[in-house]
C-alpha cells in the first residue's frame, strides 16, 4: 500500500494541475484564445506539448507491458514517424497555418467539399473517444491494483480534473501543463529503467543477453506476410500513421496554429517528433528489462503483462519514489486527455456548431465550447467504464487496431488533396463510399465473437474473408481512396482550385512571397 508521503506527492501534483487551469483562466475571453492562445506560447513549449499529447498512460503502461510480453515490433510504428515527417513537416505546417482558421477539416472542405470535411471529422471524433476511454481505463486499472481504490472512482476523479482544467484554462493551460508533465515523464522513465537495470544481477549486459536469447529484442518477424503482425506490416502502417497523426489530426494541427510564426511552428513540430520516439523506446525497453529481472526473481502467478510494471513500482521502489512515479503516470494521462478534450471541442465548434448557428457573437461560441468540453469528458468517462467491464489483456494491440479501423482513408484524401490538382469532390465522394464498404467488409469478415461456447465470425464469406492483419486496414483504406478517388475524378471536370490548397501552388506562392520580402 502507498504511504502517506506518496499520497501527498500525488495530491500535490493534482493540485498543481488545477493551478494551471486557474492560472490561465483570465486569458480565456474568446474562442481564439481558448483554442489557439493567440500566439502567446513559445515554440519550445509547443514542442513539449506535442510530446506530452502523444505520451499518455498508454505509453506509461502499454509499452512496458508489450516489451515484457513480446519483442519491440509495436515500436516500429513510432520509429517511422521521424523518417516520414522530416521531409514533409516543413510544408505541411505553413500550409495549414495559411488555409484554415481552427479546424483541420476546414482544409478538406475547401479542397473537396462538405462530405470530405464531415467524413474526416467524424473519423477523428471516433478515434479520439476510443483512445480517451483506453487511457482512462489503463490508468484506473493500474492505480486500482496499487492502491485498492475503486477503478470507477479513479476514472471519475481524474476525468473531472481534466474537464475542470480545460473549462478554466483552455489550450494555454493544456500546453503549459504538458511542459510540466514532459519533464516528469522523462525523469520517471529514466529513474525506473536505472533501478531495474541495477537490480538485475549482471546489469545491462545481462539484460541484453537474456532478452536477446529469449526473443525479446528486435522487430521481427521480418517475412513478407500480411496475415500476421510483421515488421513490414508495422512499417507500412507506421508511414500512414505518421502522415495521419501529423498531417490530418486536429490534436496535432491545433498546436501548429498556436505558434507565433511558421518557423516557430516548424521548430516545435521537429522538437516534438524527435523527442517522442526516444520516450516510446525508453518505456518499451523498461518492459524488456522487467522480463529479465523477473527471470531472476519470483513473480506471482496472478501478475500478467499489463500489471508487471505497476507491481514492480509498488514492491521494489522506495517511499516517495513510488508517489513520484504514480504522479507522473497520472499527469501523463491528464495531459493527453486534456489535449484530446480541447481538440474535440474545437472540432465540435468549427465543424458543427458554427454551421448550425452561423454569425453568432463570440461569447455564445465560447460558452458552447465549454459545454462541449464537459460533454466530451463525460462521454470519455463512460467509455472508460465500459472498458473496465470488458477488460483487456492486449490493450496496446487493440488501440492500434481501432486506430487502423477509424483511420477510414483520411490519409488518402489528404494526399490526393495535397499532391494532385486533378482530384475533385465527386471522385472523393465515390472513394469515401467505396472505402466505407471495404472497411465494413474487412472488419466483419475478420472479427470473431464467442457465443454459446463457440466462436463465430461476424460475417463469414468463406474463401472471400479478409485474412490480412487488421492493422493493414489502416493502409488499405488509404490506398482504396487514393486509387478510386483519382480514377473516379477523371470522369468529372477538373476543379478550379485556390493555389494555396495543393503543394505545387503553395510552393509557387511561397517563392513569390519570398521575392517580395514577405515572411510568415
Amino acid at each position: 500500500m502507498l504511504s502517506i508521503f506518496d499520497y501527498g506527492i500525488i495530491i500535490a501534483v493534482l493540485l498543481i494541475t488545477l493551478y494551471f487551469g486557474l492560472r490561465y483562466a483570465k486569458n480565456q475571453k474568446s474562442t481564439e484564445a481558448y483554442f489557439s492562445a493567440k500566439g502567446r506560447v513559445p515554440s519550445w513549449a509547443i514542442g513539449m506539448s506535442l510530446l506530452a499529447t502523444l505520451i499518455s498512460s498508454v505509453t506509461f503502461l502499454g509499452y512496458p507491458a508489450e516489451g515484457y510480453a513480446n519483442n519491440w515490433i509495436l515500436l516500429v510504428q513510432g520509429l517511422m514517424v521521424p523518417i516520414v515527417l522530416m521531409g514533409t513537416v516543413w510544408f505541411i505546417v505553413p500550409l495549414y497555418r495559411k488555409v484554415i482558421g481552427l479546424s483541420t477539416y476546414e482544409y478538406f472542405e475547401k479542397r473537396f467539399g462538405n462530405v470530405a470535411r464531415y467524413y474526416s471529422s467524424i473519423a477523428f471524433v471516433l478515434r479520439q473517444f476510443s483512445g480517451m476511454g483506453t487511457v482512462l481505463y489503463l490508468l484506473a486499472v493500474a492505480l486500482s491494483s496499487m492502491t485498492n481504490i475503486n477503478t470507477y472512482w479513479i476514472i471519475l476523479v481524474v476525468g473531472s480534473i481534466i474537464v475542470i482544467v480545460n473549462l478554466l484554462g483552455g489550450i494555454e493551460a493544456v500546453i503549459w501543463l504538458d511542459v510540466f508533465q514532459g519533464f516528469m515523464l522523462f525523469a520517471s522513465g529514466i529513474l525506473c529503467l536505472l533501478v531495474i537495470i541495477f537490480s538485475v544481477n549482471g546489469g545491462f549486459p545481462e539484460v541484453w543477453r537474456v532478452a536477446s536469447e529469449s526473443g525479446r529484442t528486435g522487430f521481427g518477424p521480418y517475412d513478407l506476410d500480411f496475415t500476421r503482425l510483421t515488421f513490414v506490416v508495422m512499417a507500412i502502417n507506421g508511414m500512414f500513421y505518421a502522415i495521419q497523426k501529423y498531417g490530418t489530426d486536429q490534436t496535432v494541427i491545433q498546436r501548429y496554429l498556436t505558434a507565433r510564426s511558421d518557423k516557430s511552428a516548424i521548430r516545435a513540430s521537429l522538437m516534438g517528433i524527435l523527442l517522442t520516439v526516444p520516450v516510446w523506446s525508453l518505456f518499451m525497453f523498461i518492459g524488456t528489462a522487467l522480463f529479465v529481472y523477473y527471470m531472476q526473481q519470483p513473480l506471482p502467478d496472478n501478475v500478467g503483462p499489463n500489471s508487471v510494471f505497476p507491481y514492480f513500482i509498488m514492491t521494489q521502489l522506495p517511499v516517495g519514489v513510488v508517489g513520484f512515479i504514480l504522479a507522473a503516470m497520472i499527469s501523463a494521462a491528464i495531459c493527453s486527455l486534456s489535449a484530446d478534450l480541447n481538440s474535440l471541442a474545437a472540432v465540435g465548434i468549427e465543424d458543427y456548431y458554427k454551421k448550425l448557428r452561423p454569425e453568432r457573437v463570440d461569447n455564445e461560441y465560447l460558452r458552447a465550447s465549454r459545454w462541449m468540453v464537459a460533454i466530451a469528458g463525460v462521454i470519455s468517462m463512460i467509455i472508460g467504464f465500459i472498458y473496465v467491464e470488458l477488460g483487456s489483456e492486449s490493450i496496446l494491440g487493440i488501440i492500434f487496431t481501432l486506430y487502423a479501423i477509424f483511420s477510414g482513408g483520411i490519409v488518402g484524401i489528404f494526399l490526393l488533396g495535397i499532391f494532385t490538382e486533378r482530384a475533385n469532390s465527386q471522385g472523393i465522394n465515390i472513394a469515401i463510399a467505396v472505402c466505407v464498404l471495404f472497411t465494413a467488409y474487412a472488419f466483419l469478415t475478420s472479427t470473431e465473437i464467442e457465443f454459446g461456447g463457440n466462436t463465430f465470425l461476424l460475417l463469414d464469406l468463406g474463401e472471400y474473408n479478409f485474412t490480412h492483419h487488421k492493422m493493414m486496414l489502416g493502409v488499405y483504406s488509404h490506398l482504396v481512396v487514393i486509387g478510386v478517388g483519382y480514377l473516379a475524378s477523371l470522369f468529372f471536370p477538373k476543379p478550379v482550385l485556390d493555389s494555396n490548397l495543393y503543394y505545387k501552388g503553395w510552393k509557387r506562392n511561397r517563392k513569390l512571397d519570398r521575392e517580395r520580402g514577405i515572411e510568415s
